[in-house]
């Protein structure tokens, strides 16, 4: 058989997701988007926004409960011990790569290894390394706080979304490497976008042009919400960006790789079995 006509590779998942667990992610993932997005959704004369300093604390703690469900429900879909492994060794590297751009423009090398393990890997196991990863780094770096639910969140999403790219049998290459590349520029823009949601609220109390107004109309929130994260987070987002498109052309092969032999070693679809003890 030629190579031209040789099937394509089938991806082999670590945790397929079932009904289940699709149905959990749906829900959190809609709580989330409240949570991240209330200011702009809930009208001026809303009883929310009669509680601005409470509901980012309100919606946090109600993320941290929905998360640890998720990531329950997915664990019932298959999460095996060779998984489990997988899912230590890849998040305890995310989290040591964080700190390493730690105060410096967001130069985050993290999330270029949480695109290429999604994408390898499967949305299940992705959005599940996610949280791991941003939970496990909070815990290395001591930031620990009310933006860590949002985070783990946002970052389940962001690694999810790599393996629900197109193509997961059948690209491969440098077409593959620029498509990740593409989808990790973008998605570290969203990342700061979304975070950004998550704490501007708790400038509601500041006296700025920039602060979120609950007595505020739609578009004034939105303009607000624009100048807050040109003026605060902009270059971060760009230099997060541009990290993980650099480290996505100039070593995602070789990591793709890695990662795709590491998985057909551990044939996570295939039943463990124990033999005899031998007398």
């Amino acid at each position: 058989m030629t190579a031209a006509s040789a099937p394509p590779e089938r991806r082999t998942r670590a945790i397929r997701l079932g009904p289940r667990s699709w149905l959990a992610l749906v829900l959190v993932s809609a709580v989330g988007v409240a949570g991240f997005g209330w200011p702009f959704l809930a009208p001026p004369e809303s009883a929310l926004n009669a509680h601005a300093q409470d509901a980012p604390w309100l919606f946090a703690g109600l993320l941290v409960l929905l998360v640890a469900v998720v990531a329950a429900t997915i664990s019932e879909s298959g999460l095996g011990p060779k998984a489990v492994a997988m899912l230590g060794v890849l998040a305890a590297t995310g989290a040591a790569l964080r700190p390493l751009g730690a105060g410096t423009a967001g130069l985050e090398p993290m999330f270029f290894l949480m695109v290429l393990s999604g994408r390898v890997l499967g949305p299940g196991f992705g959005f599940t390394l996610g949280s791991v990863t941003m939970f496990a780094s909070a815990l290395l770096t001591g930031g620990v706080g009310p933006w860590l639910p949002f985070q783990m969140l946002a970052m389940g999403w962001f690694t999810m979304g790599a393996g629900l790219l197109p193509g997961p049998d059948r690209l491969r290459g440098r077409a593959e490497v620029v498509l990740l590349a593409v989808y990790g520029f973008l998605a570290a823009f969203a990342y700061g976008t979304v975070m950004n949601m998550a704490g501007w609220p708790f400038m509601s109390a500041l006296a700025s042009d920039i602060a979120f107004s609950p007595d505020a109309s739609l578009a004034t929130n939105l303009a607000r919400f624009l100048a807050y994260c040109l003026a605060t987070s902009l270059g971060w987002d760009l230099g997060r960006a541009a990290v993980t498109v650099v480290l996505t052309l100039t070593l995602g092969t070789p990591v793709l790789k890695a990662l795709r032999r590491a998985t057909r070693r551990a044939a996570f679809e295939a039943p463990v079995t124990f033999g005899d003890v031998p007398r």
